[in-house]
């Protein structure tokens, strides 16, 4: 085969190529044969170029079907539209570099520019400050009964320990009240019915102090609805019950607490003789001459409320009648009802001073049987007789220029309650005595 084969840009297609379409036609180089070629020599070339296309097709995926000796050669021009439909190209990983929708990225950019408002244009105006901006709550579930009762009953029980209403009121604005507002005045009444004068001097307090801030006219007398239906089963634990419940609702109206025509709403309403006593008692308290200042005191003045002069007077009045009767029970009874345990220092020191100044010889005795009845029942603590008993060593001189005797009397009577085991050897060691000069 001597003669030159010329490479050109065009390519002969067999007879049956132009019918092909789609997956059986397959690109090949254009290429034009010399016309000196024979055509032996032209089919011999394409037969050994599809044998190796079938090679190469069949290394790639063992599992498809190889081209057989059918598939035929399609002619593409170069810049042909057609071309870009068979390009082997990857065209997963990396992209080609080009930049994307609206320029906003790219092989070496900076990315889409900025976006820039105008605060006083009004068409630019913050969506959320059209819709309204958003607030959140803390949303504090209502308790139930039992929960609520429990929650409340422990604020009001502490609030008779410090008697702080600011407390109270901030202790309840962490409690859903809802529609229960009126069973604060409702359960403050109830405990305080079980508790001492002071506790309904607290209560009354209370409910003044929280009208208008969580309290209502119209709740407090619901709350005296509820209490006047429950009275009978009061006077079971509380057979007093109907004459305090009466003096309550006489202080509230004096306070304004409650509607000033509460009482005019039973008349000719009334079926229980309990509830009849209520309303009585508080018709006569209310009708009283000034009785509108005197409900102040209604309860009395209980605990450390009291002025010192006035605790000091009573006291000195029970030891006064415990040195008449010698009934020691009704001493601490007394003692006890003055409700000031901060304050029986004044109540021991006053009957050391009547022990030492009584002219009668058996009264230092009966004093120190009182004072060992209050020890032995733990009305008087420790910290409170000492502080008693060293008040009067630290003024015995001033004493003694009333008392003569000072000295002696009160020597006398600390042995006599040392040896009672009223006090200790050690305060019985402290106790003044007076030192005779004998110069002369």
């Amino acid at each position: 085969m001597g003669t030159e084969i010329q490479q050109c840009d065009t390519v002969a297609l067999a007879p049956e190529a132009l019918s092909l379409s789609g997956k059986d036609r397959i690109v090949a180089p254009e290429r034009d044969w010399p016309s000196s070629l024979d055509r032996e020599q032209q089919e011999a070339r394409l037969q050994a170029k599809a044998k190796r296309r079938r090679r190469k097709s069949s290394s790639r995926d063992s599992g498809r079907e190889s081209f057989s000796e059918n598939v035929d050669v399609v002619v593409v021009r170069p810049g042909s539209p057609t071309i870009r439909v068979f390009d082997r190209k990857c065209r997963s990983g990396k992209g080609r570099g080009l930049p994307k929708r609206g320029v906003a990225g790219g092989k070496g950019v900076w990315g889409a520019p900025p976006e820039v408002y105008d605060l006083e244009d009004p068409s630019c105006e913050d969506e959320d400050a059209q819709e309204g901006e958003t607030v959140y709550e803390m949303v504090v579930l209502e308790l139930d009964d039992e929960e609520f009762n429990k929650a409340v009953t422990l604020i009001i029980q502490e609030y008779f320990e410090h008697g702080d209403t600011s407390e109270v009121l901030a202790l309840l604005e962490g409690v859903t009240l809802g529609r229960r507002k009126y069973e604060i005045p409702f359960l403050a009444v109830n405990l305080s019915l079980d508790g001492k004068a002071s506790h309904r001097e607290l209560t009354s307090c209370l409910l003044t102090n929280l009208m208008g801030k969580c309290l209502s006219n119209g709740d407090v007398a619901v709350a005296f609805d509820a209490l006047l239906e429950e009275l009978p089963e009061l006077i079971l634990d509380t057979p007093a019950a109907p004459q305090m419940l009466g003096q309550f609702i006489a202080r509230a109206i004096a306070d304004h607490v409650l509607p000033a025509d509460y009482l005019e709403g039973y008349k000719g309403k009334v079926d229980c003789d309990h509830v009849r006593v209520t309303l009585n008692r508080a018709a006569v308290l209310l009708s009283m001459k000034r009785g509108v200042l005197r409900l102040d005191n209604v309860w009395g003045v209980g605990g450390g409320q009291r002025p010192v002069k006035e605790l000091v007077k009573e006291m000195n009045l029970l030891l006064e009648e415990y040195l008449f009767s010698e009934d020691a029970k009704e001493a601490e009874r007394c003692v006890r009802e003055l409700e000031v345990p901060h304050f029986h220092h004044e109540l021991v020191y006053e009957a050391v001073v009547k022990a030492v100044e009584s002219m009668n010889r058996e009264s230092p005795k009966r004093m120190m049987k009182l004072l060992k009845s209050f020890w032995e029942s733990g009305l008087v603590t420790a910290d409170q007789m000492i502080q008693g008993f060293k008040r009067v060593f630290s003024m015995t001189e001033d004493l003694h220029l009333d008392i003569p005797n000072c000295y002696p009397a009160l020597e006398n009577f600390v042995e006599l309650c040392y040896l009672e085991g009223v006090i200790s050897k050690q305060l019985h060691d402290h106790c003044p005595t007076k030192q005779v000069n004998k110069s002369w």
